[in-house]
């Protein structure tokens, strides 16, 4: 009887262990694609807040900062707040806000934090959650920074400070 119990209980440790070695391999596969996919930045065509299609052959030869964000989330607020202090840090940057909301409440963001009108700022709805799938978003907000040349330099996952970010791009 404890031979059977020996046996389960090794059968059971060995199913136990394969499964995680299986959720990390898998894990970590994941991690490569996403990377592998943003080395540059893909390709995508989103609607900015005129209803305008606006892809990336719509970007300018500069660095590009995306971020992707929700109205209602706080830490997406006070990210939108730094930046317009610090908007003329971002004059030779091209800021790309990302949202899964509607035009209205995209719009009333750009507007609450004085980036509605802003050159250099471009506000674009994401209705299908593409951006977040492209680049596993799985928090907000998600910033990813690309140099002149479209190449990806860092992503960062909730509030960060503004001087982490222009540090990456200088």
């Amino acid at each position: 009887m404890k031979k059977k119990k020996r046996i389960v209980l090794v059968i059971f440790l060995i199913c136990i262990v394969g499964f995680l070695g299986y959720k990390i391999t898998s894990k970590l596969n994941h991690k490569k694609e996403v990377l592998e996919r943003t080395k540059k930045i893909p390709n995508f065509s989103f609607l900015n807040i005129n209803s305008n299609s606006y892809s990336n052959k719509n970007l300018p030869n500069k660095p590009i900062v995306f971020v992707y964000f929700n109205s209602d989330c706080d830490y997406c607020q006070s990210e939108a707040a730094k930046i317009q202090e610090r908007l003329v840090d971002f004059k030779e940057i091209q800021l790309v806000f990302v949202s899964f909301e509607g035009q209205e409440s995209i719009i009333s963001f750009a507007k609450q934090y004085n980036l509605y009108d802003k050159e250099n700022v471009v506000f674009l709805e994401d209705k299908k959650g593409v951006f977040s799938q492209i680049f596993d978003v799985n928090s907000i907000p998600y910033i990813v920074v690309y140099d002149a040349d479209k190449n990806f330099l860092q992503k960062f996952k909730g509030a960060t400070k503004i001087d982490d970010i222009l540090v990456v791009i200088k």
